[in-house]
């Protein structure tokens, strides 16, 4: 089969950093499906991988951690799926990734792709849409219902993957005051687009833009991108007893400056579930349907910012080449092999 895949570590402008290579077809486990991709999208995750992880043994890596497809064949003790259905996921960090013509992924992080998209639109969710899930009802607490709380979330970096869906989110399945960042002027039109109440630049201090916005602090605070750099102005911004989520990796973090407002720190890595397996880990296929009851109903919509065509190494290079930028909008989709 087809796939994209790299055997060492380099820069995406060397063309080696993605090559275009053949592998044997995988086999599908007792809980595996087996799938035949369709679409992905990248994530940053993507480029973290290929920058900071070796393969081993000199045998090829495949990333890709966003796929939809057609269930080809499944495993003998498979219960949620069959073989013709649609699916659409993110996969696990332990095991290849989905940037081949075929993938084996365990039905528990699998859901039903929604109905009303196509499969690039889809590939484009199931990673930050879970993300963006657990960040803001199980990491956040916060609770889905329209009844006012009186409760405000900051989220900086809306504009980006995980950002596009967690306003979303937060603004139409909560009651919370939504506060978006973005520096540019049009990735703070998207984040408005999307349903924040209030986008401000987090090129800016932080604290100080929302003071000017009649906003003194925040309940609750997303923080998505440079944690490390805007952790002062976050905790500046936060309530006492306020609550702070993360999903960067800060190289140093100096918790102790949340001390004196009582403030709690919540890390939330959507590949938990499926690297430790979990009692919980079907909660992801549960998650990713009711996103796709969502989207079928009109509530949510696909975040896909760029289309690069089909799945192909040069391809595939030029999308980490956006990622590494930093001024990428929404998801970047490909389609096809």
């Amino acid at each position: 089969m087809k796939a994209i895949a790299y055997y060492a570590s380099l820069p995406i402008n060397d063309p080696k950093s993605l090559q275009d290579i053949e592998l044997p077809e995988p086999v599908a486990g007792p809980r595996d499906l087996l799938v035949e991709v369709k679409a992905i999208s990248v994530n940053p995750v993507d480029t973290k991988v290929r920058q900071n992880v070796a393969p081993e043994n000199g045998a090829a890596k495949v990333l890709g951690w966003d796929v939809a497809g057609v269930v080809k064949a499944v495993g003998s003790e498979v219960t949620l799926f069959k073989a013709g259905d649609k699916v659409f996921y993110a996969g696990s960090l332990v095991r290849p990734g989905g940037n081949s013509e075929l993938h084996t992924v365990d039905e528990r992080i699998v859901g039903h792709m929604p109905k009303s998209l196509g499969f690039a639109d889809a590939a484009a969710l199931p990673l930050t849409a879970i993300t963006a899930w657990e960040l803001l009802f199980e990491r956040l607490q916060v609770r889905e219902s329209k009844e006012d709380q009186g409760q405000s979330l900051l989220i900086v970096g809306a504009a980006g993957g995980v950002g596009s869906i967690l306003t979303q989110l937060a603004s139409q399945l909560t009651a919370l005051k939504v506060i978006g960042t973005a520096s540019r002027p049009e990735t703070q039109a998207w984040a408005k687009a999307l349903g924040a109440d209030l986008v401000i630049d987090h090129s800016q201090p932080l604290s100080e833009a929302l003071k000017t916005a009649g906003h003194a602090q925040v309940t609750h605070v997303a923080s998505l991108t440079q944690t490390e750099h805007h952790l002062d102005q976050l905790v500046e911004a936060l309530q006492p007893q306020g609550k702070l989520a993360l999903i960067d990796d800060p190289k140093a973090l100096d918790v102790s400056k949340l001390k004196r407002k009582s403030l709690s720190l919540h890390w939330e890595f959507m590949y938990t579930r499926s690297m430790f397996e979990t009692p919980d880990m079907i909660e992801q296929h549960n998650l990713l349907n009711r996103v796709a009851e969502l989207i079928d109903a009109g509530t949510l919509k696909t975040t896909v910012g760029e289309h690069f065509g089909v799945i192909n190494a040069e391809n595939l290079r030029r999308a980490h080449t956006l990622l590494e930028s930093g001024k990428a909008k929404g998801k970047i989709v490909l389609e096809g092999f």
